[in-house]
């Protein structure tokens, strides 16, 4: 109930994003919709493809898919309110990217018996909806140049499974703290990459005229 809750705030948070995304780029309807689903569930429509996990999670529950067209509507009527409050927007992201990476990690540990797997599917399913957005809307994707982003997904994946095996070979861990556990270190540990602009090493090359 939690996750799922969390879910909605998740994929609502990115549908209004990827509407203004679209919106600076002056789409019509059609194009702010297509874009804010693209951003909210595009990732985990990635990995259920990619897994094989269908029916796909919008098919199977099509209220998600309504919630974001809605999301996307909305903003096209309110796009300076939504604007002003870019701040409350990342810290909804980082909360959507935790919550999008632990529900990628548990379908692919469902799925598959390695954990590198869960693991993959934490990043598919936290990143790609991100960057479908740019890449649809024509500029190189966020999560290449910005603060820490994917290596958040990697870690809360990564901790996901983890906590898994500890809980399967040594000791019963509760389902819900372990979920509550990778949630909060993820969302944490964006807000302070966002807060202090910590990121990866950057790689430029300018070639010899």
């Amino acid at each position: 109930m939690l996750l799922t809750s969390l879910y909605i705030v998740g994929i609502t948070a990115e549908g209004m994003s990827g509407a203004l995304a679209a919106g600076r780029h002056n789409m019509d309807w059609f194009g702010v919709v297509f874009i804010a689903c693209v951003t909210a569930i595009g990732g985990g429509s990635i990995r259920d493809v990619l897994f094989g996990h269908y029916p796909l999670t919008w098919v199977a529950h099509p209220e998600y898919l309504l919630i974001v067209c809605f999301a996307a509507i909305l903003t096209t009527r309110i796009p300076y309110f939504v604007a002003r409050f870019e701040r409350t927007f990342l810290v909804l992201d980082a909360m959507g990217l935790a919550v999008f990476s632990v529900i990628g990690a548990r379908v692919g540990i469902d799925l598959h018996p390695s954990g590198a797997m869960a693991v993959i599917g934490a990043v598919i399913t936290g990143v790609f909806g991100g960057i479908l957005r740019d890449i649809f809307c024509a500029r190189i994707p966020l999560v290449f140049q910005k603060e820490l982003y994917a290596s958040i997904s990697l870690l809360v994946g990564s901790l996901y499974v983890v906590c898994e095996w500890i809980s399967a070979n040594y000791f019963a861990m509760n389902q819900n703290l372990i979920i509550i556990a990778c949630l909060s270190i993820g969302f944490v540990a964006r807000l302070v990459a966002i807060r202090y602009h910590l990121g990866l090493p950057t790689f430029k090359y300018t070639p010899k005229s």
